[in-house]
């Protein structure tokens, strides 16, 4: 490892705000290591005896698996709960009670909830460590650093690089947090959308308060030659009351190999899934395509922030 010893031990994880770019290179590093672990070509049990509760009250398929796959690679056991009509919380139970029994009967929570600042209620009430994996429309701190960990991967680096993040960038919650932590790397941040689906503006402000001027456009031609990393997001459908509105929106910018005819040979693209159709299934042949590593990040990423806060050892 490269970076400097962070210590992290017994420490939340409940927003990106929380990390300095130094916690950021630390984890990134322990990730690395961690990849042979990650693949089960390597073991390490460092932390058999260790419980973690993962408490899921919201649909989840890469981010709940990712966690419990890291956490049983490092030896760790798994309370698994995915529906709120599992716990207490149905016959009446606060939140802050379910928290707190929780925390009882494991040392780590990892918690995604529906409701913006549960993660950082939970984190108030719990006496063992609280990781956030995405709470409504907050942070989702493990996506932002799997994504990070994916560029710095791919690119060798983070600095400098053009970042071109397209789709919806009003509702979507991965690029908020994104856009925010490229400008602790001096990445070139461009923002592609339609009018209505634009990066809200106080998120544009506060990058422009740090020194960054962002370039925002609804033409994706015009930015994608000079692109380092296309960073895809899914127009929500759900968001459109109108079908033939978001018809007429969801198929602007289909990244498909006639996009990408003027693309750097070494451009990659990433979204944090789930796709609907934005990204044509040629693109998956293609070396351009990092999404499907981008999700498999999501192990070694979250066993580097599981066994950094349980103070595991190599």
């Amino acid at each position: 490892m490269h970076s400097a010893k962070v210590d992290f031990y017994d420490r939340d994880i409940v927003s990106m705000r929380d990390l300095t770019r130094k916690d950021i290179e630390y984890l990134m590093d322990l990730a690395e290591t961690m990849i042979p672990y990650a693949r089960g070509d390597r073991v390490n049990h460092s932390l058999k005896g260790k419980i973690l509760g993962n408490l899921f009250f919201e649909p989840s398929t890469r981010t709940r698996f990712s966690f419990e796959s890291a956490a049983h690679r490092l030896g760790i056991d798994v309370i698994d709960v995915s529906q709120i009509s599992e716990t207490s919380i149905a016959k009446g139970e606060t939140f802050a009670d379910t928290i707190r029994m929780v925390d009882a009967y494991c040392d780590v929570i990892a918690l995604r909830h529906h409701h913006e600042g549960a993660a950082r209620l939970a984190a108030n009430v719990s006496e063992n460590p609280v990781i956030n994996a995405g709470d409504g429309a907050g942070s989702h701190p493990t996506q932002t650093l799997l994504d990070l960990f994916t560029m710095k991967r791919s690119k060798g680096l983070i600095d400098g690089l053009n970042v071109v993040i397209v789709g919806d960038l009003k509702y979507g919650r991965t690029v908020h947090f994104l856009a925010d932590a490229l400008t602790m790397f001096g990445a070139k941040l461009t923002f592609v959308s339609p009018e209505s689906l634009q990066m809200p503006r106080d998120i544009v402000d506060d990058i422009r308060k740090k020194g960054y001027d962002p370039y925002q456009t609804s033409n994706l031609n015009e930015v994608i030659d000079e692109a380092d990393v296309l960073y895809v997001t899914r127009i929500q459908k759900e968001r459109f009351p109108d079908p033939s509105e978001y018809k007429k929106i969801s198929s602007i910018y289909r990244i498909n190999n006639q996009n990408l005819r003027e693309a750097k040979s070494d451009l990659i693209i990433m979204h944090p899934l789930p796709r609907i159709d934005e990204i044509a299934l040629e693109i998956d042949r293609t070396p351009h395509a990092k999404y499907f590593e981008q999700a498999f990040n999501g192990i070694p990423m979250r066993m580097a922030l599981l066994y950094s806060i349980l103070g595991g050892e190599m």
